[in-house]
């Protein structure tokens, strides 16, 4: 639903995501945040901190993960060549044998959880569902790539273009 109820107040989320999107263009046209504020009637401090909410850091540590995964080789090649430190990518198969492994699996993914945890920044690709767990798990910057709805029982391909947009973005 777009409309919310807060106390007397309805509040449109439609017209927050509206003027966030407005902010952003005229910020990403080189406007700064006093004339970006001036000209839609908004705080100078609430552009900054809108920003600030929002802010991804560049040229730091990279990992990805992401499953389950068809184009898995041009994913790896996409993210190598922008000098992703770690990734781990499986196939929907591969993931059902990970998760066979029984009492062993338990140690295997709290040891990937904490090598997840030490890089700056996850892109994860994955289902609405498991993009949302790894939010949670991991206390780093997310970049989420929604692979499709959860359950995934296929694997799936990621869209190539776009990741390669968000790696530009995060590598400057």
């Amino acid at each position: 639903m777009d409309l919310i109820r807060v106390g007397d107040k309805v509040i449109s989320k439609k017209k927050i995501n509206e003027a966030i999107e407005d902010i952003l263009k005229l910020r990403a046209q080189g406007m700064s945040q006093s004339d970006v504020g001036e000209r839609l009637g908004i705080e100078r401090t609430f552009i900054s901190r809108l920003e600030g909410l929002g802010e991804i850091r560049k040229g730091q540590s990279i990992a990805a993960v992401g499953f389950p995964i068809r184009n898995k080789e041009e994913v790896e090649q996409a993210l190598k060549s922008f000098g992703v430190d770690y990734c781990l990518l499986l196939s929907e198969n591969e993931r059902n044998a990970f998760a066979e492994q029984g009492s062993q699996m338990i140690n295997k993914l709290m040891e990937l959880i904490n090598k997840f945890r030490s890089y700056d920044t996850v892109i994860v690709m994955a289902s609405d569902y498991r993009n949302r767990t790894m939010k949670d798990m991991l206390d780093n910057q997310i970049i989420e790539i929604d692979v499709g709805k959860s359950p995934l029982k296929d694997d799936v391909v990621v869209d190539i273009e776009m990741l390669t947009d968000i790696l530009k973005i995060l590598k400057g």
